[in-house]
């Protein structure tokens, strides 16, 4: 038998005992659902998560959730945190969405960029808060059809390096571009492919929470969509990219390594969906906590070592030229 046939797989994401950790069930306002959530830790040490929730008309908004221990005993806003404001910004009319949160030093701010939904279809948002209660909103930066994007913490060469997927002619592929001021971006690079055929990660591909800088280099965790006759289907997969030069892939799995399995994964209003927007790093700088929404009905957690993410890679990853030479 192959080798393909007969390895066993560790599992590298562990699900947490209480998933979903929240529901529509804990809203304080009447909602449809709640999922695909931004995370950060904040001064005190607590999570907070910057909350997907759909309302019942189908539109969504953002919404703070904190707590203490990242699992439960969660505080959530008895009002949405950030609301589609179309009159001042019309990129938001059909409502936003799936947040990134990345804490920049230089800004002592955190910059949350979110998918801005109008006629036109997905753009990226970007606004600027202290607090996740007042925010500077910068309105649209990418327009459509562009999403699944988050902001390096800090620059590179100089300048904001942000990683986003526009839909092109070419597919559904990752790209960085670079701004001196956060406003204005240009030097859009192809940073990565999704893959062709029967690949998991064929055609659609996007970047889930915002990268995680390790002494190796930016570990990126990205999902792959594989269009099935029963509807699409979403996994996670890794790459890791230079510190120096993030559009330079160094490593990817060849294989994904979490997907739908636990039935709150599997059944919802889109089956068969795990989709992470956001991580927290544990004291020990190598747990990481990973928030993802499930079935875009709940929020769950999985937890993984940094370690042996990177070992995994160096055992079943291959370099982004060798892999587009196999291709």
């Amino acid at each position: 038998m192959s080798i393909a046939t007969t390895t066993r797989y560790e599992p590298l994401l562990l699900r947490h005992p209480s998933n979903p950790i929240l529901t529509s069930k804990d809203w304080p306002y009447s909602i449809n659902s709640v999922f695909n959530a931004g995370a950060t830790l904040l001064a005190d040490g607590s999570t907070l998560l910057l909350c997907r929730v759909e309302d019942r008309r189908g539109l969504s908004h953002l919404c703070a959730a904190r707590s203490r221990n990242g699992v439960d005993g969660w505080q959530i806003d008895s009002e949405p945190t950030l609301m589609p404001s179309p009159n001042e910004y019309p990129e938001e009319i059909w409502g936003i969405e799936d947040a990134r949160i990345t804490f920049v030093p230089e800004l002592q701010q955190y910059v949350v960029t979110y998918t801005s939904y109008s006629r036109g279809g997905p753009g990226v948002s970007l606004a600027l808060t202290k607090d996740f209660r007042t925010f500077e909103r910068y309105g649209v930066i990418m327009p459509p059809d562009d999403k699944d994007t988050a902001l390096l913490p800090r620059r590179i060469n100089g300048h904001w390096a942000l990683i986003h997927r526009p839909m092109t002619t070419l597919g559904a592929h990752m790209w960085i571009s670079y701004s001196p001021d956060l406003r204005h971006w240009g030097r859009h690079r192809l940073m990565l492919e999704a893959r062709r055929g029967a690949w998991w990660d064929a055609n659609k591909i996007g970047l889930s929470p915002p990268p995680i800088e390790t002494s190796r280099g930016w570990l990126v965790f990205y999902h792959g969509v594989r269009h099935t006759p029963s509807g699409c289907l979403y996994r996670l997969g890794l790459a890791l990219f230079d510190i120096a030069n993030p559009e330079k892939c160094l490593l990817r799995g060849d294989s994904w390594i979490f997907g739908p399995e636990a039935e709150y994964e599997r059944l919802g209003d889109v089956d068969d969906v795990v989709f992470p927007c956001g991580y927290t790093m544990a004291p020990d700088g190598d747990t990481i906590n990973l928030y993802y929404g499930a079935a875009d009905c709940s929020i769950a957690l999985a937890r993984a070592s940094v370690r042996s993410l990177l070992n995994w890679l160096d055992a079943n990853g291959s370099c982004e030229r060798r892999q587009r030479a196999q291709d």
